[in-house]
């Protein structure tokens, strides 16, 4: 892994991001998203996670290998200790330890942000098929996530009904007066 570099999202990063996720829009059931975004449009998602949360990626030898990002898990003032996370992989670049270092780099960021819950949204079967295995699942359980909630047949792609499930992560104690949360565009030296 020391050949991997881990820094923030930018823009013109785009391009290179949306290569790496239209595979798992257009050949699986991993993302619900039927269309494949436009390049302005995810270059308006990274600006507009980048108001307030991480947005990552892995370089390997000078080229993309993954991305990471948080954002708000509910709009309401009282869930701001909680976000929702994400990560891709580049498809040949899987079970190599990039997902792993983005989302640890991520937990770091989210830390300093004073951010105490983690929630995962993850598809999932009961039989593994071409579009969906339950890898995802491993992984984030690997990453010390834990299954908290379970929804059933929520989503139609590929001409199948796939489940879901709400996975956490706490990195944090639960004081009874939380610190704020820090914008991440406010950070000192994030990364």
């Amino acid at each position: 892994m020391n050949d991997t570099t881990i820094r923030i999202a930018t823009k013109q990063d785009a391009k290179e991001l949306l290569a790496i996720y239209a595979p798992y829009v257009e050949k699986t059931a991993i993302s619900f998203e039927y269309e494949v975004p436009s390049p302005e449009e995810f270059e308006k998602r990274i600006q507009n996670t980048l108001k307030k949360y991480p947005y990552l990626v892995a370089e390997r030898n000078g080229k993309i290998a993954g991305y990471a990002y948080a954002g708000p898990f509910k709009g309401r003032m009282a869930y701001d200790w909680a976000v929702e996370t994400t990560v891709y992989v580049e498809q040949n670049q899987k079970r190599t330890g990039v997902g792993k270092a983005l989302y640890e780099a991520l937990e770091n960021q989210l830390r300093r942000q004073n951010i105490l819950n983690l929630y995962a949204c993850v598809a999932c079967t009961k039989k593994e098929d071409p579009y969906l295995t339950n890898n995802s699942v491993e992984f984030h359980r690997h990453m010390g996530y834990r299954v908290v909630g379970e929804f059933e047949k929520c989503g139609f792609k590929l001409g199948r009904w796939y489940d879901m499930v709400w996975m956490e992560k706490q990195i944090g104690n639960h004081p009874k007066h939380p610190k704020p949360v820090i914008s991440f565009l406010n950070m000192e030296n994030p990364i």
